[in-house]
C-alpha cells in the first residue's frame, strides 16, 4: 500500500467489486464470520471467487461460487447462510423462480477501508490538491458542468435529508444523484446515514479548504 508524506496510507482508487447484498439481520453474522455461505438465483453468477465485494458488515471475499440444486443443501449450509434451517432458505429462494442457484462460499476480510478514510481529517497541502483534482477528474467526466463541490455544500448544509428531497435541489433526478454521491463517498467524502447523508469528518476538512482558496 502506498504511504503518504504525512505517514498515512495514501488514498488509493477502491480495488473492490460493486456490493453484495444483505439483509439487515445477517449483518452481524458477516462481521462476526458465523455466515459463511450465501444463496442466491442468478441467469449469470454476479460475483466471482477472489474479488472483495463490499457490504454493510465490511469487505468480504468470495471463495467460490458453485450452482446447486436445492435438494442438495444441507441445513449446516443454510445454518451457514444465517437461516435457522434448510426449509426456510429453500423458502426464500422460491420466491424467485427463474435462475439458477448459486452457493457463494466467502470469507470476512476486515473492515471497509473507507471507514478509516472518512476520519482522516488532518488533511496535508498535498491531500487537499490531490482530492482537489479527484473532484475536477469527477466534474470532467460529465457534460453538465461541475457538480462536486455543489453536492458537498447541499450535504453539509442539510445533512440527514432524503435524497428524493435533495435531488432536485441540484437538478437530478433520485438514482443518478445517489450514484453520484456513491461517488463522493468512495473519497472518504460523504457517509449514509438511517435517513440521508453527511459529511463525513475528512469531508468537512475539505470543503473548508476549498473554501478557503
Amino acid at each position: 500500500m502506498a504511504i503518504g508524506r504525512c505517514g498515512r496510507p495514501k488514498w488509493q482508487p477502491a480495488r473492490y467489486r460493486p456490493r453484495m447484498l444483505f439483509a439487515q439481520r445477517h449483518w452481524a453474522g458477516l462481521e462476526d464470520g458465523s455466515i459463511t455461505l450465501a444463496f442466491r438465483r442468478w441467469r449469470t453468477p454476479r460475483v466471482r471467487a477472489g474479488h472483495r465485494y463490499r457490504t454493510p458488515a465490511g469487505v468480504l471475499e468470495v471463495d467460490a461460487v458453485d450452482v446447486v440444486e436445492l435438494d442438495a443443501i444441507s441445513d449446516d449450509e443454510a445454518r451457514r447462510a444465517g437461516f435457522p434451517d434448510r426449509a426456510q432458505l429453500v423458502r426464500a429462494l422460491e420466491r424467485k423462480r427463474e435462475g439458477a442457484v448459486h452457493r457463494i462460499a466467502f470469507h470476512h476480510a476486515g473492515p471497509d477501508p473507507r471507514i478509516e478514510l472518512r476520519a482522516q481529517a488532518d488533511l496535508s497541502a498535498d491531500e487537499v490538491a490531490e482530492l482537489r483534482a479527484r473532484l475536477e477528474d469527477l466534474d470532467a467526466r460529465t457534460r453538465r458542468g461541475p457538480w462536486t463541490r455543489d453536492y458537498l455544500r447541499l450535504i453539509a448544509e442539510r445533512p440527514g435529508v432524503l435524497a428524493a428531497e435533495l435531488a432536485p435541489l441540484v437538478g437530478r433526478p433520485r438514482l443518478p444523484f445517489k450514484a453520484d454521491v456513491r461517488r463522493l463517498k468512495e473519497l472518504g467524502l460523504t457517509e449514509s446515514l438511517d435517513v440521508g447523508y453527511r459529511l463525513s469528518p475528512r469531508g468537512q476538512a475539505l470543503l473548508a479548504a476549498l473554501d478557503e482558496r
